[in-house]
Formats: C-alpha cells, sequence, structure tokens
C-alpha cells in the first residue's frame, strides 16, 4: 500500500503518477466520497497514486471577501476524511488571487500536469474550474484528451435521487435539521473548539458543562438542545453529551451565543484548554426560558433522559 501523505501546498507535491480527486470537499459529504472512489478505482487501473486535490480556503473566500462562507469541516478534518475516503495523498490547493487568476488551460497544464502528473481525474458533474469558472466538464474532458489523462464526472446524488451539496448541507444544520444533514454527509455534522472557562452555573446545579470556544468560520446548528457526541484527546474518545447552542435565556444571557456540552457520566481530568469536538445527532427541543431552577432541573433531566434514548446509551 502507498504511504499516505499529506502535501501542505502544490511546491510540496513529489513527482508521480496519479489520479486526483479534485474539488473544494468541504465536509466530504457522501457526494465526494463517490468522487474519491472514482480516483482510487482510476489509480489501480493505471498503477498510479489516488491523490484528493482539494481547494483551501474555499475559494469563495478569495472571490467574493466579506461574503458569509462557513465551513462543515476544518482543512484538518477534511484532510483526514478524504485519507478516510480512500486517498493515498491528500494536496492542498493554496487557494489565492495567483491561482485564482489562472484560466482553465493553464489551471490543467500548470497544476494538473505539471504539479501533479495527472493521469486521470474525477469530479463532480457541476465541477467548475479557471478564472470566472470558466472551465466546466466538457472542457476539462477536451483539455484532458490533449495532455494524455481521462476525467470522469460524478453525479452527487443521495439514495433518495436528492442532489448533495455542501450547500444544501449547511442549510439543513442552520435549521437544526442535523439528523438530515448526518445523511447527506454520511456522518454527524460537528464543530470544533477549546474548552473555555464558563460562568459555572451549570457545576452549580449538578451539571457541569464543557464550554465550547468555537473556531471562527464553522457552520453551527441552530440554537437548541441537542442529543449528540463530544469527542475528547487523546484518540477523540466519544462521550454521549446533551449539548446547547443558544444564549441561556434563562439567566438572561442573550448577548453570546455559547455552545456548551454536558458529558454524561464523564470522570475524567478537567478539560479547560482542551480541544474537543463535538457531534450533532438530533435535536431535542428548542431554547426555552422556565419558572425558576426547579423548573429548569426537571427540564435538564428529560433532556439527559432523551439524549441517552436517542443515543441509546
Amino acid at each position: 500500500m502507498t504511504e499516505r501523505q499529506i502535501f501542505q501546498g502544490l511546491g510540496d507535491v513529489t513527482p508521480g503518477r496519479r489520479a486526483v480527486a479534485l474539488g473544494t470537499f468541504d465536509g466530504v459529504h457522501l457526494g465526494h466520497r463517490a468522487v474519491v472512489r472514482a480516483a482510487v478505482a482510476a489509480a489501480a487501473h493505471r498503477e498510479a497514486t489516488a491523490c484528493a486535490a482539494t481547494f483551501h480556503p474555499r475559494p469563495v473566500t478569495v472571490l467574493r471577501p466579506g461574503t458569509p462562507s462557513n465551513t462543515l469541516a476544518g482543512v484538518a478534518l477534511r484532510t483526514r476524511l478524504l485519507l478516510e475516503a480512500g486517498a493515498d495523498e491528500v494536496a492542498l490547493l493554496r487557494f489565492d488571487r495567483g491561482l485564482a487568476v489562472l484560466d482553465a488551460e493553464r489551471f490543467v497544464r500548470d497544476v494538473l500536469v505539471e504539479r501533479l502528473g495527472t493521469v486521470a481525474v474525477a469530479v463532480g458533474r457541476d465541477f467548475r474550474f479557471g478564472s470566472d469558472r470558466s472551465g466546466d466538464v466538457a472542457l476539462l474532458e477536451r483539455l484532458g484528451a490533449e495532455h494524455g489523462f481521462e476525467v470522469e464526472a460524478i453525479e452527487l446524488l443521495g439514495q433518495d435521487g436528492e442532489r448533495i451539496s455542501s450547500s444544501r448541507i449547511r442549510g439543513l444544520i442552520a435549521e437544526g435539521r442535523v439528523d438530515r444533514a448526518a445523511q447527506l454527509l454520511g456522518r454527524p455534522p460537528s464543530v470544533e473548539g477549546t474548552v473555555q472557562h464558563g460562568d459555572k452555573r451549570g457545576r452549580e446545579i449538578g451539571f457541569p458543562t464543557a464550554n465550547l470556544g468555537v473556531v471562527p468560520g464553522q457552520q453551527l446548528p441552530a440554537e437548541g438542545i441537542y442529543a449528540g457526541w463530544a469527542l475528547v484527546p487523546p484518540g477523540e474518545i466519544r462521550h454521549p453529551a446533551a449539548i446547547s447552542v443558544g444564549r441561556n435565556p434563562h439567566f438572561g444571557d442573550v448577548d453570546d451565543l455559547r455552545i456548551e456540552a454536558h458529558l454524561l457520566d464523564y470522570a475524567g481530568d478537567e478539560l479547560y484548554g482542551t480541544p474537543l469536538r463535538l457531534e450533532f445527532v438530533s435535536m431535542l427541543r428548542v431554547q426555552e426560558v422556565y419558572d425558576g431552577v426547579e423548573a429548569l432541573l426537571a427540564q435538564i433531566n428529560r433532556d439527559v433522559a432523551e439524549t441517552r434514548r436517542r443515543l441509546a446509551v
């Protein structure tokens, strides 16, 4: 088996013959995994290496500065997911103004042929490339014929025939429909951050929470209470968790959005300063204001019980 490698930029790529899965691959959803599988199959037939080449940051952040552009997976998680999908290598295509101004023909020549040594390319059916998104699959096929590589375009469809797209998944998460988003992603949607000190109200009422300082730029779920998992290092050990996304209206905190996770039955070390990833399985309810602490505690107990039921723990 080829040793798996991660190239941090085109300048790091070593010479070789590659079947390339090409795209942004935000979230590495089920459609993206189909593109990677196609590249893996093409590599096997051509005695080549399967390479997932992913644009980072997302091109829209460079082409349209200021446009809201939340991601489904940070670059480290995206890289890991691409390798788990079957790629032998991941090459980060650093999307800057220099790459953005390359026309389609130069992109194929300079990036795919000269840098990556491409012998086959797999892309989504709606893939666009080159300056002003001037290149489409038909042009890529024509240029591939000129440069000696084949192109396979994959329809990004789910089992029910619905088109899978990262923007569709982001919309579902923003609506709180994390269970449906998970069906299209092939995994629960998640957010990452570092545990920071909070107001310790949860500890005072018997339900300590990990207050997550979220890495900016991630797609967050709608405000509400969720059943999910907290992945704790080392090794991202999974702990069932009741997760709150909101502004603590019961205590009058309406300014700052907070993400807090009560890890069920957790008896480990303090988590302050620990990187944490939270996975959202299903929404339990919306945020509410309760008539006193006793009513709040009763609801939290119900949330914990429902979390256990939905996670089957």
